[in-house]
């Protein structure tokens, strides 16, 4: 009976396609006696069940489009546990972000992040045109195209935490513009100039920037920043290249022409990765007014468990100012990953921290569960 009703009810989906009334084909049913009015009530309710459990289904979902988009997020709850006098163990929200991607054609893309752990912000806000492999435009506020570390999707990072160096010189949080999570506003060109099979020989990005950060028009002076990126792949997983940014700080004094210290930087980089083994190390220098900063890293990873447990260690080391003996700064991070799957892990990792000169208990203990969506 269930095959004979299965059926009648594909009969019925013909039938409406074909604009005949289901009523019509059920009355001509019964007035044959191929099936009772019990059978045809029910053979009824069943093919209203199906466009009402769709529609329900509909009005579940809240975000509609014209054309198809891409929503994201993540959520990183840390905690902290410091050897350090006068800092507290803590709990926090490092980040809680929500990315939408969407294409209006092959060539027309855009991008919205924002990140809503402590003050909300607008992280990203760009589109970009591509209009062949080695020439697509970027316009709008994004990652600027310097450093390794910076531009990896922190969701992907390896480690918790940016190497000093990152934080202190590609516009985060010691950086002198302050913490603009290494965005700015302005535009890019890039692409790939050299490609065999799926392998990007040469790559490359040049912008023009503000250099005043996220969210916020220039404050130093008519001048524009510029920034330029070129990396090599010469073999599947091995990669290295430099960056140079060359710009302006904030007006010493605003109201007087020309009174911008520089705020310029150069680096080099290498990359090594398998499925099992990375090995990855990043030199950046910079000099702001008249204050030079150096600092470099080396960080190095195997998966125990392939895809699940991966260990790691890192040796950071960073130099505020190069002209102050006893300055240096080295941090040994130790810890691993835990991946649940693709979208939830958990990240421990223990920071022991060396200054030079009078020696401080300031180690310490970095636990995160990241899940997303």
């Amino acid at each position: 009976m269930k095959l004979i009703i299965s059926l009648l009810l594909f009969m019925l989906i013909l039938a409406n396609s074909f604009s005949q009334s289901t009523n019509d084909v059920l009355n001509l049913l019964i007035s044959n006696k191929t099936i009772s009015q019990s059978q045809a009530d029910s053979i009824r309710a069943e093919a209203a069940l199906g466009p009402q459990q769709a529609d329900a289904s509909r009005k579940s979902f809240f975000l509609t489009a014209a054309r198809q988009m891409q929503l994201t997020g993540y959520t990183q709850i840390r905690y902290q546990e410091f050897q350090e006098s006068g800092k507290h163990n803590s709990f926090d929200i490092h980040r809680a972000r929500v990315d939408l991607k969407g294409s209006v054609t092959p060539v027309f893309s855009y991008r919205l992040q924002a990140d809503f752990a402590g003050s909300p912000k607008l992280l990203d806000a760009y589109g970009e045109i591509k209009l062949a492999d080695y020439f697509t435009i970027t316009a709008g506020q994004f990652k600027i195209p310097f450093s390794m570390e910076n531009l990896a999707p922190v969701n992907k990072m390896e480690m918790i935490d940016f190497s000093q160096v990152v934080e202190a010189l590609v516009a985060r949080t010691k950086d002198v513009i302050g913490n603009q999570n290494g965005r700015d506003i302005g535009v890019q060109v890039g692409g790939t100039l050299l490609k065999i099979k799926d392998l990007p020989l040469i790559e490359y990005r040049l912008g023009v920037f503000n250099g005043s950060g996220i969210n916020v028009a220039d404050t130093a002076n008519n001048a524009k920043d510029i920034d330029g990126r070129l990396i090599f792949t010469p073999l599947k997983g091995f990669s290295f290249g430099g960056n140079i940014y060359r710009g302006w700080d904030k007006a010493i004094k605003p109201d007087v022409p020309g009174h911008s210290q520089t705020r310029n930087r150069i680096g080099g980089e290498f990359s090594y990765t398998t499925t099992a083994f990375l090995l990855r190390g990043e030199y950046i220098a910079g000099k702001d007014g008249k204050t030079n900063r150096a600092g470099w890293y080396i960080e190095a990873g195997y998966f125990v468990i392939p895809q699940k447990v991966q260990i790691l260690a890192k040796y950071d080391v960073y130099n505020p100012n190069t002209a102050t003996p006893s300055n240096i700064s080295t941090n040994y991070v130790f810890g691993g990953n835990y991946n649940f799957n693709s979208w939830s892990r958990l990240q421990a990792f223990y920071t022991i921290r060396q200054e030079e000169g009078p020696s401080v208990k300031n180690n310490f203990l970095s636990v995160q569960y990241q899940i997303g969506f």
